[in-house]
């Protein structure tokens, strides 16, 4: 584990902090985000069963497709709407976000607000 000043140790310290009160239950479930350097992955998971419900990332091939020319920002808003159709197929309308220690501005927000434009309510 690198030191405790790095960035990167700082957001996992601000995601464990959020963990301690976030929490997706079968009528919630949470909206998990994680952005690296190139990508961004989204997940809507129940935590009362462990389990995964619906995903999407800028990886799939669906977002792929819509990827040329487009910032990461635009491909982002992508993988937001991607995962509110999804859910929505699911049965699953409510969720609790979770950035998952990243500051909600660009990637992160772009994702939040897609999925709200889907459907997705939080």
């Amino acid at each position: 584990m690198p030191n405790g000043n790095s960035s990167w140790a700082q957001r996992r310290l601000r995601h464990e902090r959020v963990r301690r009160r976030v929490t997706g239950t079968s009528q919630r479930p949470r909206l998990s985000v994680f952005r690296s350097l190139n990508h961004i992955y989204a997940q809507i998971i129940d935590d009362s069963q462990g389990s995964t419900l619906v995903s999407s990332s800028s990886l799939d091939q669906d977002v792929r497709v819509h990827k040329n020319g487009n910032n990461k920002t635009q491909v982002a808003k992508e993988v937001g709407a991607l995962l509110a159709r999804r859910a929505l197929e699911k049965g699953v309308s409510q969720v609790v976000f979770d950035r998952g220690g990243f500051r909600y501005q660009g990637r992160v927000k772009s994702l939040a607000e897609s999925a709200r434009e889907g459907g997705l309510q939080f």
